[in-house]
């Protein structure tokens, strides 16, 4: 018989990932996108943007986690368990991927990350206990304004940083297809007024996480 996790396994469980992501400890499944691209040339203060745009995107993968932890922790039924637990594994992958360019940039992770983590995982337990379709439309509504801000950091990204490039992008594929699986399942459409909210949340998230 195959073993059934109890709530006090996947508290357990979320905590050692919280405090994972929270320290910069993450583990990739995937290569990075970046692998065999070269470094390029770039001067100091493209350098300095550039990891200002990637510590950005790793918070952004901080928030990911801490809502995925949430919503699968406080899911109504096994199957959408079991889809937020895959969507936050290939989160993980970004997580990593852009903790590395960082460090290649000479840069760091987000000394915010705590309270960014917790913001989210307090976002994401409302939306789960809430209802699974509720969840779901959380889901699908963070990946479109995600994917969006992926879009305008593929345009602000100094042009020959072709390694932050190559991760951004892949990023954003993966955020699309977290979308429409989520939207598959069931997902209501968020109401504008949260959308909103969540879209001020975001723009205080990443003009801090640039320089903190």
């Amino acid at each position: 018989m195959a073993y059934k996790h109890t709530p006090l396994d996947r508290f357990i469980s979320g905590a050692d990932k919280a405090l994972r992501v929270i320290t910069g400890v993450a583990s990739a499944s995937r290569p990075t996108p970046a692998q065999h691209i070269p470094d390029a040339e770039m001067s100091d203060a493209e350098r300095r943007h550039s990891a200002g745009l990637m510590r950005v995107n790793h918070v952004g993968e901080v928030c990911a986690q801490a809502l995925y932890n949430s919503q699968s922790r406080f899911a109504k039924t096994d199957e959408i368990r079991a889809q937020f637990e895959q969507a936050g594994r290939e989160e993980e992958d970004h997580l990593a991927w852009t903790a590395q360019r960082l460090d290649e940039l000479g840069s760091h992770i987000s000394v915010l990350n705590p309270l960014f983590y917790a913001g989210a995982y307090a976002l994401g337990t409302v939306a789960a206990v809430i209802g699974d379709s509720t969840s779901l439309g959380f889901v699908v509504e963070t990946e479109r304004q995600v994917e969006a801000h992926l879009m305008s950091h593929l345009e602000k990204l100094p042009e020959q940083d072709a390694r932050s490039r190559a991760i951004v992008d892949q990023m954003r594929i993966d955020e699309i297809e977290h979308g429409a699986a989520a939207q598959a399942l069931g997902a209501i459409n968020t109401p504008a007024p949260v959308q909103a909210v969540m879209a001020v949340m975001g723009k205080v998230m990443t003009s801090t996480a640039y320089y903190l």
